[in-house]
């Protein structure tokens, strides 16, 4: 192997997976931030006084961690074509990516939530704030500075399974090592190339929320 013309395949690769990077990095991004959401609404339904709409919930819970992904973003791309609806397979991903990660996000932050001291709960009612004042102003904010850890742990998981959506055509980091070792012949440098962009988008992830975590430790921290 020859390291000059090694490194010159590589610099040939590297704006193909730079492009595919990106395209996983915006998908994982907002899959997550939907997730979010979606995971708020799912811990208020599993801890609303409604039993129908919790055990809802806890049967959305187990299906989404129970299933692989793979087969999630099938039924997701597959079924709006069985019923005559044509879905892109950026739609389908965001969709499939975005209902499976709402699933571990609510109970991360249903940890959260336990968490917070029930006084500060009982001197929300007592100034009369109503449920969504309460849950917006006060439980969130909190919920998310002491769940981050695992809320990016959560984002770095997404990132490394959004790699199944090649196989639905979209076009993100792995789809791109596909198509550049189909042409080249050489996947064995191509994979490895492209996990190293992997490990960069999760390390520089990780990074990010250190950092972040950090700074809300200070504001939190008694001067």
């Amino acid at each position: 192997m020859n390291p000059p013309d090694l490194l010159a395949r590589l610099a040939g690769y590297a704006p193909q997976l730079l492009n595919g990077a990106i395209t996983t990095l915006w998908l994982s991004a907002v899959s997550v931030a939907c997730g979010f959401f979606a995971g708020i609404f799912i811990y208020v339904m599993l801890a609303g006084r409604s039993r129908s709409l919790a055990a809802a919930a806890r049967a959305y819970v187990s299906v989404f961690r129970g299933t692989p992904m793979l087969a999630q973003l099938l039924v997701f791309y597959y079924v709006p074509s069985a019923l005559g609806l044509s879905l892109p397979g950026v739609v389908s991903a965001v969709i499939g990516l975005s209902l499976n990660t709402a699933a571990y996000q609510s109970q991360i932050l249903g940890a959260g939530f336990a968490s917070i001291p029930r006084g500060q709960i009982d001197a929300a009612h007592t100034f009369n704030l109503t449920r969504s004042q309460r849950l917006w102003h006060i439980e969130i904010p909190q919920v998310v500075a002491l769940t981050l850890p695992a809320l990016i742990s959560e984002m770095i998981d997404i990132v490394k399974a959004s790699a199944v959506v090649s196989v639905i055509a979209v076009t993100d980091l792995m789809r791109v090592g596909q198509q550049l070792s189909s042409a080249s012949y050489r996947p064995l440098e191509v994979y490895t190339f492209a996990a190293v962009f992997y490990l960069a988008i999760t390390s520089l992830l990780s990074l990010a929320g250190r950092g972040v975590a950090s700074r809300l430790a200070r504001r939190v921290s008694p001067r």
